[in-house]
């Protein structure tokens, strides 16, 4: 996978486990608690953190997750899916939030 931010983000990443291994350990270890089957299946917690991760803009999450959905055997159309939910999330979003900008017009006068 490509570095979208720091060169050698890897490397990077490698420090921050040396430095905190025993926090790093428990960030992992509740990683894969999360994605474990439950009442949600693995799959289906992949194409939430695939939408999120669009939601977050993070490239790693998408990258990632679209890679874990797809072994776990999700479809492209479902992963499109997600995205599109992401999608309307984000604009949903953005449209909700233009109220705050609606009432602002009306409590300041020039």
């Amino acid at each position: 996978m490509a570095d979208f931010y720091v060169k050698d983000a890897a490397k990077h990443r490698h420090k921050l486990r040396q430095l905190k291994p025993d926090l790093a350990k428990a960030f992992s270890d509740f990683s894969d608690a999360v994605f474990k089957d439950g009442a949600l299946d693995s799959k289906t917690k992949n194409l939430i953190a695939l939408a999120v991760g669009h939601v977050t803009q993070c490239p790693w999450c998408i990258d990632g997750h679209t890679r874990a959905a797809k072994r776990l055997g999700a479809s492209d159309e479902q992963i499109a899916e997600a995205v599109f939910v992401a999608m309307e999330m984000r604009a949903g979003a953005a449209f909700t939030h233009s109220a705050i900008a609606m009432a602002a017009t009306e409590d300041h006068s020039d």
